[in-house]
């Protein structure tokens, strides 16, 4: 596995990969579960498997959440050559971002919903960084989680507007027993506050609609910024121990464990 900081030297490095499928899991580090997942199905389905650890700052809307997020590149790395990556993109902020965040893509957003109005700057951010990671990549094919429904949909616009030749793919979110959603914003909570967690998928999968989710989770605790239905799915946003977690499942989920 060779690890990569600089985009000269991964460009050259590029070139060589010519005539290759190549297949691109983008993170921002802190890796779990999930991510080995998508690893996983990357290395199955291509020649060659490039992961991207890149911790955005244009997509955080509050320093104080990009200064906790977790920094754990060592042990990512690890990971990452157990499961057979072949190439890491793990560029530094100064690199991605040379001359400043002057160029952006702007999703144009009459009325922002879930993610867009609750963290200003956010898709923008994601937007620009993944374009700029599918320019340096040019996988033929990227893998993103189901967990951040509302990306994953931003991101497929994304390519489609764009003609990017990347195909992406979205993979299942993967869960704790207790039905938890691995997110490496996990690793904030304490062991009650990830017990309580749980709550989450329980009350989006059992409510007989979104107001009654959003009570459920009021009653558990949360402070719920958003239960929303939308594109087939049942979404929500919430607070626990100053940790913000997303989670997402489909409607027909919903169906299946009310049984109608």
């Amino acid at each position: 596995m060779r690890v990569w900081t600089t985009i000269p030297a991964w460009r050259e490095r590029r070139r060589e990969l010519s005539g290759s499928r190549i297949g691109f899991v983008p993170t921002m580090g802190a890796l779990h579960r999930g991510h080995a997942a998508l690893v996983e199905r990357c290395r199955r389905e291509n020649d060659i498997v490039v992961v991207s650890i890149f911790v955005n700052p244009s997509q955080f809307n509050e320093i104080a959440d990009l200064k906790n997020y977790p920094q754990t590149l060592d042990s990512d790395l690890r990971l990452l050559e157990q499961l057979g990556v072949d190439e890491v993109l793990a560029p530094t902020a100064q690199e991605m971002y040379p001359n400043g965040y002057r160029l952006r893509v702007v999703p144009v957003d009459k009325a922002p919903v879930m993610e867009a109005a609750f963290r200003p700057g956010f898709l923008e951010g994601v937007l620009t960084v993944v374009l700029k990671l599918f320019n340096l990549v040019r996988a033929d094919r990227a893998y993103f989680g189901e967990k951040d429904y509302q990306q994953l949909r931003a991101v497929a616009d994304l390519a489609e507007e764009f003609f990017c030749a990347t195909e992406i793919l979205p993979c299942p979110t993967v869960r704790e027993a207790s039905g938890l959603a691995l997110s490496s914003r996990n690793a904030r909570l304490s062991s009650e506050g990830r017990a309580r967690a749980a709550a989450i998928f329980e009350a989006l999968t059992s409510a007989a609609g979104v107001d009654e989710a959003r009570r459920l989770l009021e009653a558990r605790g949360f402070t719920v910024e958003y239960v929303e239905e939308r594109w087939g799915r049942r979404l929500a946003a919430v607070v626990i121990e100053a940790v913000r977690l997303i989670d997402n499942v489909s409607l027909e989920e919903v169906r299946h464990a009310s049984g109608t």
